[in-house]
């Protein structure tokens, strides 16, 4: 009996241990399955939150090729020639327009470029901004120049402050030139601008005199003259210097050719006097120049200096008793300075100042070495600039003589087209 007994209790542990095991079997199992139900949410939120980083980086790359798009265009202000496209250029600071903001935050937006010098827009010649890599720009333009001249001289002796003896020349002179140009500027590089100038010329002397000539009659004269003027060649090339503070520098070399009609190429009379004007100097010249540009928001401070170099030539022409042999044109000294302002994204204007010191001009006549007095050419200068679309601007410049060698205005349109 004792023996069955334990037999008995024995079988009955058995079973008990068993259905313990089972029992944390299944539990070991739900365990399990509450783990991979949990892994499986984490990799889905995992993978959502990788396709928001995605999507996140996509917007902000997005952003930067927006802002870099802005900070290579000019808009309205100039140039310093053209952006100027430019390339410059010139009226004032090249102001970026404003972008659309994000649908949502995604961080701080990467600050604007400053690889580029600010645009001086009215007076493109100083230089500016240049045209971005590839970039062509068109500009045609219109300038207008007129300069009066009115002296009146005693030639004889002065008796007393009320009674002369000889003879009172009035001298009256009205030049006026008109020049329709086409202006093309191409980005070689980033840094270097290839650009190039073609204008055709007309231009009319009116000069009338009160002295009467030997036969009792007053002295008029009215000469014109038209055709193809001087085509120029220029590069502009941004240095990679910044001192001090934020300086840009742009060096500038143009050239002037002789496709004109020159002083000695017009036709004369049988006296030698010209019978129709000029349209070109007809001596080839070279100018480098240096412009700086300082931007103070809104403003943009600008100077340019320059030489222009005219190049010797003999002539070797005679013209009635003259015979012409070598002549040299005075070169000159050119500064100008001022400051160009924004106004709004779209409007700017420039007020600045120019004068060129104008040497001594000498010319071989029948052998004897002749000179001329030298000039000083002082002008104010008032820019206008005005972005109409994109890529289409409209810049109005004036220049307005305060010296006596100096025209009396100089108006020039520009409407520069990017493509």
């Amino acid at each position: 009996m004792q023996y069955g007994a334990r037999l008995s209790l024995l079988a009955l542990g058995l079973v008990l241990a068993m259905s313990g095991f089972a029992d944390e079997a299944d539990s070991l199992a739900q365990r399990l399955e509450r783990m991979e139900r949990l892994l499986d949410q984490q990799q889905r939120q995992l993978e959502r939150q990788a396709a928001t980083i995605a999507a996140q980086e996509r917007r902000l790359q997005q952003q930067r090729r927006a802002l870099d798009s802005l900070n290579r265009q000019a808009l309205p202000a100039t140039a310093l020639e053209d952006r100027r496209g430019a390339g410059p250029a010139a009226a004032a600071p090249a102001v970026q327009a404003a972008s659309a903001p994000p649908a949502q935050p995604v961080g701080t937006a990467p600050p604007a470029s400053t690889s580029e010098p600010p645009e001086v827009r009215a007076i493109p010649e100083l230089g500016g901004v240049l045209t971005p890599r590839g970039q062509l720009i068109l500009e045609p333009g219109l300038q207008f120049s007129n300069s009066q001249i009115n002296r009146l001289t005693f030639i004889g002796v002065e008796i007393l402050e009320a009674f002369q003896i000889g003879l009172l020349e009035a001298v009256d002179v009205d030049r006026d030139y008109l020049a329709v140009s086409l202006t093309g500027r191409y980005g070689l590089t980033d840094r270097l601008e290839l650009e190039a100038k073609l204008p055709y010329v007309y231009r009319k002397d009116r000069r009338v005199a009160t002295i009467p000539d030997v036969e009792g009659e007053a002295f008029s004269r009215t000469l014109d003259g038209d055709s193809i003027g001087d085509l120029e060649l220029a590069l502009h090339y941004q240095l990679d210097w910044r001192w001090p503070g934020n300086m840009y520098y742009v060096g500038n070399l143009r050239y002037k050719s002789v496709t004109g009609r020159g002083p000695f190429d017009v036709n004369r009379n049988g006296d030698g006097i010209e019978t129709e004007l000029a349209t070109g100097s007809g001596f080839h010249a070279l100018e480098p120049s240096l412009t700086l540009l300082y931007p103070s928001d809104p403003a943009v401070f600008f100077a340019n200096l320059g030489y222009l170099w005219h190049i010797e030539d003999d002539v070797n022409k005679t013209f009635g008793q003259q015979t012409i042999g070598k002549v040299d044109p005075g070169d000159a000294v050119r500064l100008s300075f001022g400051m160009g302002y924004a106004i709004n994204p779209r409007a700017s204007f420039t007020l600045g100042y120019k004068h060129d010191f104008i040497q001594e001009t000498d010319t071989e006549i029948n052998g004897v070495k002749l000179s001329t007095s030298s000039l000083d050419v002082g002008a104010m200068l008032l820019g206008y600039g005005f972005q109409l679309t994109e890529r289409a601007a409209v810049n109005l410049n004036l220049e307005l003589g305060v010296t006596a060698d100096a025209p009396d205005v100089v108006m020039t349109l520009r409407l520069p087209y990017t493509f």
